[in-house]
């Protein structure tokens, strides 16, 4: 029994890495082709910026970044580079992408968990806290403050935290990741990446607070209407070991796919959030090295982002198995 079940577990493993395998892959094909597609290249942004070039000066340009020869050899070049896990080089930046990319990684990731950790929690806690007192003054009012955040445009919140917090207040820093100048260190550094957390994280996570609050609440009042929930009410067990052992967690499993879907889309956003508050991450790396041409770094990039969300979905497959032991990891 104790064999087979290793069998099947290798198997999945094996199923499973192959899955990603072939997923990353697919996703290398086609950005590289459809960044091919966008006018312009790396030797014309120089050019551009030195004000002039002649058309040899171009030339050895595009011969010294490779972009000189077809497509085809380009895109050999490349799929061989990610099958030795190498990213190439950022004519650019003077470095290997690498580099700039794992430079770039632990700023993006603390905004990333900051900003999901805060909405995915708050926003639960909310719609739990409506669902329990639905068609109350308690519920109108959670529903009415996430429909507002839902539908408020994440740059214009952005704008008004820096407005109200940092302009009139002075409480919080306008951008960046810490006071470079104050060199502090330790603890104290901590706490000053902390403060400059705040407003890009708050910024980011509201919009995704009112989809968890929404969702949270929608999934409860769904599972309310259970037979089990009956049954469990039925036999006597108080309101709140209802809602908190019985409805909580299975109305846990559609916030955990929606948290698994949604990694892309709070990539995407980063790129924004980072702009507006000069938050150096691979969101405003990508943004730089975009109107830069700089296409082996945006490559990169992208590249990552997917194995990142690749590995996050494994993730979701592995909690839903924590949350509901009925749940088959197929």
């Amino acid at each position: 029994m104790t064999r087979d079940v290793l069998r099947d577990g290798a198997l999945h493993a094996a199923r499973r890495f192959g899955q990603i395998v072939f997923v990353v892959l697919g996703i290398a094909v086609v950005n590289f082709f459809l960044l091919r597609l966008a006018p312009g290249d790396a030797a014309e942004v120089l050019a551009g910026e030195a004000g002039a070039a002649t058309p040899e000066f171009m030339a050895a340009l595009r011969q010294q970044f490779g972009l000189d020869q077809p497509v085809h050899v380009q895109f050999a070049k490349y799929i061989g580079n990610i099958l030795t896990l190498n990213l190439g080089y950022s004519f650019r930046q003077g470095m290997p992408v690498s580099w700039l990319i794992l430079d770039r990684l632990p700023a993006t990731m603390l905004l990333m968990g900051a900003s999901i950790g805060f909405a995915s929690i708050l926003g639960s806690a909310l719609g739990f806290l409506a669902a329990r007192h639905a068609g109350r003054l308690t519920d109108t009012v959670v529903s009415v403050v996430a429909l507002l955040f839902y539908a408020t445009p994440v740059f214009w919140i952005g704008v008004v935290l820096i407005v109200v917090f940092s302009v009139w207040l002075d409480w919080l820093p306008v951008g960046g990741m810490a006071t470079i100048e104050a060199g502090y260190t330790g603890i104290a550094y901590a706490v000053d990446v902390a403060r400059h957390l705040v407003l890009p994280a708050l910024t980011l996570g509201l919009f995704y607070l009112a989809i968890y609050t929404r969702l949270m609440r929608a999934s409860m009042l769904q599972v309310y209407g259970e037979d089990f929930i009956r049954t469990a009410v039925a036999k006597g067990v108080s309101p709140r070991n209802v809602a908190a052992r019985h409805v909580l967690r299975n109305a846990l499993l559609p916030v955990v796919t929606m948290l698994g879907m949604q990694i892309g889309s709070i990539l995407g956003g980063a790129i924004l959030v980072e702009t507006v508050f000069s938050w150096p991450g691979l969101g405003r790396l990508a943004f730089e090295s975009l109107f830069q041409r700089d296409l082996n770094l945006l490559l990169g990039i992208l590249l990552s982002s997917s194995v990142l969300v690749v590995l996050v979905n494994i993730a979701v497959d592995l909690a839903y198995r924590l949350l509901d032991p009925r749940v088959e990891i197929g």
